[in-house]
């Protein structure tokens, strides 16, 4: 659907007759990125999932500022206006994680409860965002050059290496998720990567406490890293609970479904509030 500066590329699954969820994918991930877990959740839930800019099918049809996070939310609220979706449960992985915490604490009244998977409120310090576009800088020219070598497997292999990913490589359909990342075109992954990455975004620490909305955060056992980060957002976030999730590193939903369905069911269909932040193991 094209919108003011973006034509977005959605698709719908699910009972159109169930409560409604937002699926926000990771970086180098697409609309197809939650399908195993959409085809446990569709029979009570209708499903929406979104390519985000950068990544899949969806074009930016404005300036490279609309890759930013501020206006890619934006891009999804008046999305949702044009669908006339008022009020959505929504479930963000990684970057969209970080994409979906933004529009929590910004458009608060749309979203009542929400998933964050593996997910960050960006950098505390200025210096650690410096440090971290440097970074992604260096991870950017590596995607462009990566079309020029003919090497984006090879640079999608290297990637699930990085320690917070776990045993991702010895899953059985691991080939698969690399088929799928390949869908992507390195240059707009840049994009992505350049102008709403980690370094890049507002940082969100200090509105944290702010959050009014139940929000569920999931970490994986094998993700050290954010671990870390979630147990710090559960002390500063009122109406938050963490769950670790076992036999998973970062990409819970791919290494676990059924522990991430059924920890996404069981907050999602509950009609009881937090009354007081909780951490558990599943």
């Amino acid at each position: 659907m094209s919108i003011k500066n973006y034509q977005f590329f959605y698709a719908f699954d699910g009972d159109r007759n169930q409560p409604l969820i937002l699926f926000l994918h990771g970086f180098m991930g697409n609309s197809y990125e939650f399908d195993e877990a959409i085809e446990l959740l569709k029979h009570d839930f209708y499903c929406l999932k979104v390519d985000l800019p950068g990544h899949g099918n969806t074009k930016v049809l404005g300036s490279e500022d609309y890759y930013t996070m501020t206006n890619t939310a934006q891009g999804l609220i008046d999305l949702l206006d044009n669908l006339k979706i008022h009020q959505c449960f929504l479930i963000g992985y990684s970057m969209g994680g970080r994409l979906a915490l933004y529009l929590t604490l910004y458009f608060p009244q749309r979203f009542p409860k929400v998933v964050l998977e593996s997910a960050s409120p960006g950098l505390k310090t200025v210096v650690e965002r410096q440090q971290r576009i440097q970074r992604d800088q260096q991870i950017a020219r590596k995607l462009e050059r990566s079309i020029e070598k003919n090497d984006f497997i090879a640079f999608l292999k290297n990637w699930y290496n990085q320690p917070i990913f776990g045993n991702i490589k010895n899953h059985p359909q691991f080939q698969h998720l690399i088929e799928i990342r390949t869908q992507n075109n390195p240059i707009e992954l840049a994009k992505s990567l350049l102008l709403m990455g980690t370094g890049c975004q507002p940082s969100l620490w200090e509105k944290l406490k702010d959050n009014q909305n139940d929000l569920l955060l999931l970490a994986g056992e094998h993700d050290e890293k954010f671990i870390d980060i979630n147990q710090q957002m559960a002390k500063l976030c009122q109406y938050c609970q963490l769950k670790i999730v076992n036999h998973a590193g970062h990409n819970i939903h791919f290494e676990n479904p059924n522990a991430f369905v059924q920890n996404l069911k069981k907050f999602l269909i509950s009609n009881q509030p937090f009354t007081k932040k909780s951490h558990n193991q599943t």
